[in-house]
């Protein structure tokens, strides 16, 4: 609770300047982080991408590779440059992307490959960058899952031309909505600088719902209590009093007014003081990832098996079972089993909305029906994660993955 305290003090008192010590003290603090020299926040995370595709000089008529399952937001982020997103699928164990696949999609226009760190595992960024150099592509890192992961003992998001993270409600650290814009290369920092001045404020009502909210998140994700509380929000009907991530707007693949905004100074002070309790949250992260790994396996689940250049920083552990529909409802009493990637376009109104072509990528349609994902924030404890996995264990695992990749041409 002291983050909210912090936010909520902040708010009354912070001055909303761009250069102020709270959010430059959060861009700064984040670019360390991750070993590059600049950084710069943004509302979102998809609006950092946003931002990094204009810097790119991608625009009408070209094309971005980005891996499916994926998020409406980030398609649509590419659409709004004027760019098409060509889909690419999956893998069933690590849910990377597909590389081959990748570079068999490649054409005159396609412009950068998005190379997704999915679910804080990180992607295959040696043979990544090797085909962009010898295509001549630049590589953006979707690094919203992925604070704290590493490859080859380097922070992902230090790699390509560019990368974004999310400090969304959901993510590693939050400050309920806000994303991180992260590159190494002077020219585009200035794009991204300029980019960012000519963004607006986010309305002070609104910042003072986002905080309002981390209070009720805070109750969210309690594991005893997230079942409960959560029914009785969405009970309430209607509009809900607090701010969503992704509006209707969104989710039709429009675009939604105000969307290039800054991040408030009183979210930063949220993000500055996560960001220095980010060791001890990444610590326990990876305790209950392996207790997952552990007891999943001795269940008969495929857990991620990984080289070991690429260092995981899970910030929910994925598995794919026999029936969701099944495993979630066993699982309820004893916490939260998320069900990310449900669709192809998380959260999408409908796949068509983000210009995705049903039947492009057969993994990742595959996953979409079967793959569920534990908890691993640090409110979790590992007698919750057993309870989960014992529960799930009686549904059993998926076992049509080896037919789906053979399928896919894995």
């Amino acid at each position: 609770m002291g983050d909210c305290v912090a936010a909520v003090v902040a708010l009354t008192q912070a001055s909303r300047s761009l250069h102020g010590p709270a959010v430059a003290g959060f861009e700064a603090a984040f670019a360390e982080r991750i070993g590059v020299p600049y950084a710069y926040s943004f509302s979102s995370g998809r609006v950092g991408l946003y931002g990094i595709l204009r810097a790119l000089g991608i625009g009408e008529g070209d094309e971005v590779l980005l891996q499916a399952p994926t998020h409406i937001v980030v398609a649509n982020a590419i659409r709004y440059v004027g760019a098409r997103p060509v889909y690419v699928d999956c893998t069933l164990d690590t849910f990377e992307m597909q590389l081959d696949d990748a570079e068999a999609k490649i054409g005159p226009r396609t412009r950068a490959l998005l190379l997704q760190h999915t679910f804080g595992i990180p992607g295959d960024l040696g043979r990544a960058l090797e085909i962009c150099r010898r295509r001549g592509l630049a590589l953006i890192e979707d690094c919203v899952h992925a604070l704290g992961a590493r490859y080859a003992g380097r922070p992902v998001g230090s790699f390509g031309s560019a990368a974004f993270f999310s400090t969304e409600e959901t993510k590693t650290i939050s400050t309920t909505m806000g994303g991180v814009a992260l590159t190494g290369d002077p020219e585009i920092a200035a794009k991204l600088q300029s980019f960012q001045l000519a963004c607006s404020w986010p309305p002070r009502g609104l910042v003072a719902r986002y905080i309002t909210k981390l209070v009720v998140y805070h109750a969210l994700t309690e594991p005893h209590l997230h079942y409960y509380v959560r029914r009785a929000y969405e009970a309430a009907g209607g509009p809900q009093p607090l701010p969503e991530p992704t509006s209707p707007e969104e989710q039709r693949g429009g675009r939604p007014p105000g969307y290039e905004r800054r991040l408030d100074p009183a979210q930063a002070v949220v993000g500055l003081r996560q960001l220095h309790r980010l060791d001890r949250n990444l610590e326990h992260r990876r305790a209950v990832a392996a207790v997952c790994a552990e007891r999943l396996s001795l269940h008969g689940f495929t857990t991620p098996k990984l080289p070991p250049e690429r260092e995981p920083a899970y910030l929910r552990f994925p598995v794919l079972v026999a029936d969701r529909t099944a495993a979630l409802r066993r699982a309820a009493p004893h916490g939260v089993l998320g069900t990310w990637f449900t669709s192809v376009l998380e959260e999408a109104a409908s796949p068509q909305d983000g210009d995705y072509r049903a039947g492009s990528c057969p993994a990742a349609e595959a996953a979409a029906g079967h793959l569920v994902n534990l908890p691993t924030h640090c409110r979790t404890r590992i007698a919750d994660i057993e309870a989960i996995i014992a529960a799930i264990a009686s549904v059993g695992p998926w076992t049509g993955a080896a037919e789906s990749e053979a399928a896919a041409g894995v």
